[in-house]
């Protein structure tokens, strides 16, 4: 799954800091390749999603050895650019879409994977909020904090595996 999340802005962003106009927010944007964490690139918030795809992609698939074959995303990448962008990097990019007769709360296939890994970097209040003056750190704090998230689940997954 690729998506973005948009982080308000802080004084120590500074002119990194653009505006979301879907969000109604000043800040960054930062774009992610999630399963387990493979990619992130953190753009100021006025940057378009559909035109981070190629470096995404790429990413993912240096990250992966050129093993992925398939992205699901929501419909911030539509069009043609992502999805040529995409088969540049042999990955066929799915949009999973809204239906469009929707009332209330709407189960989209895959999209949980986003949501579980966004709720979990919005728990850390260092991260709902773009404190960071290069945007290296911030993208690299993503890393740090994924990688304390599947540390934490090793026992979990230890303990479930002597049960059975």
């Amino acid at each position: 799954m690729i998506d973005g999340r948009t982080l308000q802005s802080s004084c120590e962003s500074g002119p990194r800091a653009g505006y979301d106009g879907y969000k109604r927010k000043r800040g960054s944007k930062v774009h992610m390749a999630v399963g387990h964490l493979l990619a992130v690139y953190v753009t100021p918030a006025g940057k378009q999603e559909r035109a981070q795809v190629q470096r995404l992609c790429g990413d993912v698939q240096q990250a992966t050895g050129h093993t992925v074959k398939l992205a699901w995303a929501d419909q911030g990448y539509t069009g043609e650019a992502p999805s040529k962008a995409a088969q540049d990097n042999s990955i066929n990019l799915q949009i999973v879409k809204l239906p469009e007769a929707k009332k209330g709360f709407v189960l989209l296939p895959r999209r949980w994977v986003v949501a579980r890994s966004l709720g979990r970097l919005t728990r850390l209040r260092r991260l709902s909020r773009d404190y960071e003056r290069l945007p290296e750190v911030l993208g690299e704090l993503h890393f740090l904090v994924f990688a304390v998230l599947m540390l934490l689940s090793v026992p979990r997954v230890l303990a479930a595996a002597g049960s059975s």
